[in-house]
């Protein structure tokens, strides 16, 4: 079986779940004897580009012309069975979903954010959840919030490509959800359920984990709604040393408050950006693995790896996070609201119950999101569209 995988990689500055699972999924295809061809750019090339290619960029969510052309050129050369999308934007367009119909071959796609209805693809502004746009023919709050990059231009064509690529979202030939809410999320776009499969991401398995470290670990976005923020004011909570350390790693425009809390506290180390080594020693000198989210989070990649490395994980009851660690005997971490006071009665809990609990947070990755596990499920999933497709 032959699959082509689409995807627009995000900026390699900040830190990206997204481009870490589909690397993974690549590798875990490929090792199980698939031809996997990639068909990717990336939103670093946009720097380097020629003015008249930074003229035409506007119009690339919507039409990507250059992305067709060169998908209809590999498609006729690869024949691939099936093409799995994940991000399209802004390189590569929804459009590559006609393209690839147009050669009769099936879409898959994997639904890592809210973007079909939502402009930043986050159902998050202004420090809170929010669902204006749901149920409109035109996202026009978008607009009038700047929801997309910052600025109501690109705004504006940001929400003119979700209502023009409607009918075009509404033809993929099976979604991937990563969760029941996900699920839910598709549902009410006006996917059938019978297109829906629900399959979580997972990730290679590091093995045997390394004795828990020290303290707690942060490491994502620094920005509003991956809870930063959130975080520090209940760390403030309790005296200076009291939970032993916390490491912040990852870059974003909240920087600034990770090094103000290194400068103010002697518990608080700000780590700066890290590559994926980076990452593993910092787990691995962590007992707990902190995500905090206050937005309504898919399936941080953060937890998948605190678990697979036999980290728990303390996480906000919002979004996915529930999910992932799961609840009872299988338990993976602690809940709790997002909010600073039940947060800051949390972190005392984790600090003490982390040795105890990383067993089960190494199980659970084993038991749910193994690739043994996993691989063979999306396999299946493509196997069903090449079927239906011959």
């Amino acid at each position: 079986m032959k699959v082509v995988v689409a995807h627009n990689r995000y900026r390699e500055a900040i830190p990206s779940g997204e481009n870490v699972i589909v690397d993974t999924e690549i590798e875990q295809l490929r090792a199980a004897g698939l031809s996997v061809v990639p068909f990717q750019r990336s939103s670093d090339s946009i720097e380097g580009m020629s003015v008249a290619q930074k003229a035409l960029l506007p119009v690339s969510p919507m039409l990507g012309v250059t992305a067709q052309r060169d998908l209809a050129a590999l498609i006729e050369t690869e024949r691939p069975d099936v093409l799995h999308l994940h991000n399209p934007y802004p390189l590569l367009s929804p459009r590559v979903i006609r393209t690839a119909h147009r050669y009769q071959v099936p879409v898959v796609q994997t639904v890592h954010n809210y973007r079909q209805v939502c402009s930043s693809g986050l159902y998050f502004r202004d420090g809170h959840n929010c669902h204006d746009c749901r149920g409109k023919v035109l996202g026009w709050p978008a607009i009038t919030n700047k929801c997309y990059r910052g600025s109501a231009a690109q705004s504006a064509i940001m929400a003119t490509t979700l209502a023009v690529h409607r009918p075009t979202w509404r033809s993929v030939d099976r979604y991937i959800a990563l969760t029941d809410k996900i699920a839910a999320h598709l549902i009410s776009y006006g996917i059938p359920a019978e297109r829906i499969v629900i399959k979580p991401n997972g990730l290679p398995d590091p093995g045997q984990p390394d004795p828990l470290g020290d303290g707690f670990l942060y490491g994502a976005r620094l920005s509003a709604e991956k809870g930063l923020g959130l975080l520090l004011e209940a760390w403030r909570q309790h005296p200076d040393g009291s939970l032993g350390p916390l490491r912040i790693a990852g870059d974003g425009e909240l920087r600034h408050l990770a090094e103000q809390a290194a400068a103010d506290r002697s518990d608080v180390t700000y780590l700066g950006p890290l590559d994926r080594a980076g990452m593993t020693a910092a787990r691995q000198a962590a007992a707990v693995v902190v995500a905090v989210p206050t937005w309504e989070d898919v399936l941080p990649t953060v937890i998948l790896e605190a678990m697979a490395s036999g980290r728990p994980v303390l996480g906000t009851a919002v979004g996915g996070v529930p999910y992932l660690i799961g609840d009872g005997p299988e338990a993976a971490g602690w809940l709790a609201a997002p909010e600073v006071s039940a947060l800051a009665a949390a972190l005392p809990v984790a600090r003490a119950g982390a040795m105890a609990m990383a067993v089960g947070a190494r199980e659970r990755y084993l038991r749910h999101f193994h690739p043994d596990v996993l691989t063979k499920r999306l396999i299946d999933i493509y196997a069903g569209m090449a079927a239906a497709r011959t």
